[in-house]
């Protein structure tokens, strides 16, 4: 049973029953198509079953689980239709902020996405590949709060939980950190020269680059497919 005693100080237990197993789920330590009992997991984190049926139907909400009456909870599979879906609503939203932030963008802008991405070449250097992935979150949140569309994060943030999972099973490696990174600084100077052609162009390559890994993790890991 987990010590929950410091976290419950903090948050509800449903939170940490939620934060715990889509931790699990996103990084497929329980994989896609494993049976979840609401008594089980409320004995494994020593709480009543109702946090557990809380946590349980926001995790749906995320389509991570899918519950059904009288039948057993299921780690939800993959979807290529809903992850095109999400797809798709993640360029849509990424495009508009890009268009958005090119009519304000300034050289103080510029300063602040140019702090990001020497952080993100530093991390390159080094082989922090965890660094990077985190500098590549803020790179696209930061964009966002500089170009007056703060709020936009949030749709991308979501569309991009829901796909990571599924790239989990694609090994990274640290030539795809340097395209992406190479990416970032043709965004980055499109912005910087107010071409917003040039950062549509730029930021649809960026996005499209996933097309051919999902399209591989599909053929190979069929299994986990709905």
């Amino acid at each position: 049973m987990l010590n929950l005693a410091e976290s419950l100080q903090r948050r509800t237990t449903s939170d940490v029953v939620f934060d715990h197993l889509h931790e699990e789920i996103a990084t497929l330590t329980i994989l896609p198509g494993t049976k979840l009992s609401e008594s089980d997991i409320a004995q494994r984190f020593g709480v009543s079953r109702q946090p557990v049926r809380d946590a349980f139907n926001r995790l749906e909400n995320l389509d991570l689980l899918l519950i059904r009456p009288q039948r057993a909870t299921e780690v939800r599979g993959f979807s290529m239709k809903r992850v095109a879906h999400v797809r798709f609503i993640r360029l849509s939203v990424e495009l508009e902020v890009i268009r958005r932030a090119c009519a304000v963008w300034d050289k103080q802008c510029a300063e602040k996405l140019e702090q990001n991405l020497q952080q993100q070449e530093q991390s390159l250097t080094n082989d922090k590949s965890d660094q990077f992935h985190l500098l590549d979150y803020q790179f696209h949140k930061l964009i966002c709060e500089l170009g007056n569309c703060p709020m936009a994060f949030n749709t991308i943030e979501e569309c991009k939980k829901k796909v990571e999972r599924l790239c989990v099973l694609s090994l990274d490696s640290k030539d795809e950190s340097a395209i992406v990174f190479h990416d970032h600084k043709q965004i980055a100077t499109a912005l910087m020269n107010g071409s917003v052609e040039d950062a549509i162009a730029v930021t649809r390559k960026h996005l499209a680059r996933l097309d051919n890994v999902i399209t591989d993790i599909h053929t190979k890991h069929s299994e986990y497919f709905e």
